[in-house]
Order: structure tokens, then C-alpha cells, then sequence
């Protein structure tokens, strides 16, 4: 407990904190993201929604000596109040995988729970940041994305497909291999949340991990399928539901500090991007400010291509030769 408060302790003080709303809190992730949530001395009220137990969730998180206020929800007659004044939501909402499912099994499913929680938060709370961790979050996110832009309340740099697991297991891997503590360990790691679409970047890890070529294949197919791991571990019983409330505590903390004014928070989300021409979602490292994606690898862009200009006129057009 002590080192999971001093992991939110770094926090820029609130005179008043922060409302935030876990939708799903009675989940298999939701729960210990809950319990994440609740020791975050940035979060002044927490708001627990679920369809099912919600108020027993609540009541045992009451009980915690740490300052936020909790409060349960339960069923779509009190989502309104669970949202009013939310200024982050996390959806965790959702089935988990099951053993031979794969995340597009879960769309039929996930999708109409998503879709149904964004109309409300268009509603109720339509300022607020969206982090969205229920499967596929390569379809969830657009489906938010494209709820919030019927509604007139989108706002792409509010919007986020919380990716921080893969970004968390490639440290935990690399940091095992190299024999080093993982917090000391960067990975980016890009593109989607789903199979052979996550792609972590390993020439860029620091430390490099101690592999050559087919180690690093080896390495990223097992990043690529460590959800499927998990779900073979847990042998029917469920999915990689605490690395990722783990990775969700990780990524609304940084949200957090980013609305309270900290500079320089970076994180990697799956966000409505131009980074790649014709794929409208992708996730890359951002950089996040108090009211949202404050720059992306967008920002590159016009300098790049300005030096790349420089290069081709270059050859177009030599300088004179000097006498």
C-alpha cells in the first residue's frame, strides 16, 4: 500500500480534486482498479457504476483511510448522477475473453455496452476525458469517437484507448531479460491493442534487451499474445484483469497530472491520429496537457517534412561550387 501511494504521491496538490467515475467497478478489472483509484490522492469523489454489486464495491472501498469520497451506482437509472461532474472516465465495462475467444468475438457484446455508455457521458458529463479499456478497443474507441461526434461533443485529444498494458508488459519482459528493475525500462510501443497490430518498437527499448533476431521476434510475438497467455493460465476462469487495472491506474494517473497543470506527462493511447494516412486511430507516444492531447507525432510532421524538402532541393539544386 505504502508504495502504491508514493506512485500517486508526486501529485500536484487540488484544492479540491478530482471526480472521477469507474464504469464496470464491480468487474473483474473494475474492482482493482477501484481499489487504484481510491488511493490516488488526486481524486477528491469516486463514482462506482455497474449493473450488478456496486454498492457492496463501494462499501468495502468506504472503509480505506485515503480521501476520496466513494459512491455506487447501480443500473442505468443512476448513471446520470454517477456521471454528473465527472471530469475522467474509465470504462472497464464489459466480458472478459474466455479461453479460443479472440477480442473480435467480444464485439456483438462490448460494443453495445460502449455505445450505450457514451451516449449517457455525451450527456451527462460531455467535457470529461474517456478511457476506454473494454475489448476490442480497436473497435470501442471509434465507436465513442463516433457516439460523441453525433452528439456535437468530440473532442479527439479527450478520447483515449488505454494501451498502457502492452507498454507495461514490454518493460516487465525486457526488465526480466535484462535483469534490471522494469520502472527503469522504456519501450514504445505502437499502433493498435489487438494481436500482431501492437507493435513494440524493441531497437528503441532502454536498455535494448540482450537478444538478437529471433530473440526479438520471439519477444514480440509474446507481447503481441500476452492477453491470450493470461487467459490460458487462468484456464477458463478469466483474463489479465489485475496487470490491467494496474496499467488503468497507471494511465488515469498520468491524466490526472496532465489536468493538474504538470508539463511533460507522455503516455501511449490508441486516439483519433493522422499519424498514419488513412487509418483514422493509432497509438503513439503523446504528450498530454490540462485539456487533452496536447501534441501527438503529428507535431513532427512539418518540421520533418521540412528537412526532407531541404534534402531533395538540395540535389535539385546544388549550391554553387565554391572557387
Amino acid at each position: 500500500m505504502e508504495r502504491l501511494s508514493k506512485i500517486a504521491g508526486h501529485m500536484m496538490p487540488q484544492d479540491k480534486g478530482f471526480k472521477v467515475a469507474v464504469l464496470g467497478a464491480a468487474g473483474g478489472i473494475g474492482q482493482p482498479l477501484s481499489l487504484l483509484m481510491k488511493i490516488n490522492p488526486a481524486i477528491s469523489e469516486l463514482s462506482l457504476y455497474d449493473v450488478f454489486n456496486t454498492p457492496g464495491v463501494a462499501a468495502d472501498l468506504s472503509h480505506m483511510s485515503t480521501v476520496a469520497k466513494v459512491k455506487g451506482y447501480l443500473g442505468p437509472d443512476q448513471l446520470p448522477a454517477a456521471l454528473a461532474g465527472c471530469q475522467l472516465v474509465i470504462i472497464p465495462a464489459g466480458v472478459p475473453r474466455k479461453p479460443g475467444m479472440t477480442r473480435d468475438d467480444l464485439f456483438n457484446i462490448n460494443a453495445g455496452i460502449v455505445k450505450g455508455l457514451s451516449e449517457a457521458i455525451a450527456v451527462h458529463c460531455p467535457t470529461a476525458w474517456v478511457a476506454i479499456i473494454s475489448n476490442p478497443v480497436n473497435s470501442t474507441v471509434p465507436i465513442a469517437a463516433e457516439v460523441f461526434q453525433r452528439a456535437g461533443t468530440f473532442h479527439p485529444g479527450r478520447v483515449f484507448g488505454v494501451t498502457t498494458l502492452d507498454c507495461v508488459r514490454a518493460e516487465a519482459f525486457i526488465g526480466e531479460l535484462a535483469g534490471v528493475d522494469p520502472k527503469q525500462v522504456s519501450v514504445p510501443v505502437i499502433g493498435g491493442h489487438a494481436g500482431v497490430t501492437i507493435l513494440p518498437l524493441l531497437s528503441q527499448a532502454s536498455p535494448r534487451p540482450p537478444l538478437y533476431a529471433a530473440g526479438i521476434k520471439k519477444l514480440t510475438v509474446r507481447i503481441q499474445d500476452a492477453g491470450t497467455e493470461v487467459v490460458q493460465a487462468k484456464a477458463g476462469t478469466g483474463s489479465a484483469t489485475l496487470s490491467m487495472a494496474y496499467a488503468a491506474a497507471r494511465f488515469a494517473d498520468s491524466c490526472l497530472r496532465a489536468m493538474s497543470g504538470e508539463p511533460g506527462v507522455l503516455e501511449y493511447a490508441y486516439v483519433h491520429s493522422s499519424v498514419v494516412p488513412g487509418v483514422p486511430f493509432f497509438s503513439s507516444r503523446l504528450r498530454l496537457g490540462s485539456s487533452g492531447v496536447a501534441q501527438g507525432l503529428e507535431a513532427l510532421k512539418p518540421e520533418l517534412m521540412g528537412s526532407i524538402k531541404k534534402g531533395v532541393d538540395f540535389v535539385a539544386n546544388p549550391p554553387a561550387p565554391k572557387k
